[in-house]
């Protein structure tokens, strides 16, 4: 496996020379999960999978980012450590940066938290059009393909520290939750029919949305399987993929 915190600079070169010219970045959160989980589940959830993903397929791996846009969470449990959305698209745009001067060539962003999504496509808006080479792509952990989509929302539309996500800490970060608070966690989606976007704080009664108290070790094997595995396809597709036009984004027609 190629991960990057554990190579020298000579190795990175020999790498991208040999033609490992792709990398993933993990991207989590730090933030509340309820009172059964641990706020380090969406990084932790990120990491381990490409981690996984990492050993089946010739990428080299980043270093995960821990923080990530949370601010929806709000400040009434304590445990959330967020990133502005716009200081989110800093940090990765200077990531990417230094990504493409390393001579990488592909760069799939992997994201474990949903409130990311925003700040993460300006990011890979803002690198692609600053390097013209450098092919950039944004995955979310929960949509990987549809069976992993599904599974996610089994319980709840809006969801969180749900069913899902506690299943997938069951069995591959046992340490992260509580068991003893499972059958209290359950709480309802509130959001159906609402027109505006509310913090969690007038959605929810205890930072759940879900019902993690249905959770299973062995769900969680089987949906971390299926998360590696459509993810291992989607990455090999990647890392033959070349654009369907080769035209310079900084060259114009006039």
């Amino acid at each position: 496996m190629y991960e990057l915190a554990q190579m020298t600079w000579e190795e990175v070169a020999t790498a991208v020379k040999n033609g490992v010219d792709t990398a993933l970045l993990p991207v989590g959160a730090t933030e509340q999960h309820g009172p059964h989980m641990g706020c380090g589940m969406d990084s932790a959830i990120a990491d381990t999978l490409c981690k996984e993903v990492a050993k089946q397929t010739p990428v080299i791996l980043l270093p995960t980012q821990p923080y990530g846009c949370s601010i929806g969470h709000s400040k009434r449990w304590p445990g959330t450590m967020a990133l502005n959305p716009k200081t989110l698209i800093d940090v990765i745009s200077d990531i990417g940066d230094w990504v493409a001067s390393s001579g990488i060539k592909r760069l799939l962003l992997i994201n474990g938290h949903v409130t990311n999504a925003a700040p993460l496509r300006c990011a890979l808006e803002m690198l692609r059009a600053r390097h013209d080479d450098l092919m950039i792509g944004l995955v979310h952990t929960a949509q990987i393909s549809e069976r992993v989509r599904k599974a996610h929302h089994d319980d709840a539309e809006d969801w969180h520290a749900n069913q899902a996500e506690t299943a997938l800490m069951m069995a591959l970060h046992p340490e992260l939750v509580r068991e003893d608070k499972l059958l209290d966690a359950d709480d309802p989606d509130r959001t159906d029919g609402c027109v505006f976007s509310h913090p969690v704080n007038r959605t929810s009664l205890n930072g759940v949305t879900g019902k993690p108290s249905a959770a299973t070790k062995a769900d969680g094997e089987a949906l971390f399987s299926w998360m590696c595995e459509d993810l291992s396809q989607l990455v090999m597709r990647a890392i033959k993929e070349q654009p369907p036009l080769d035209q310079s984004y900084h060259q114009s027609l006039l």
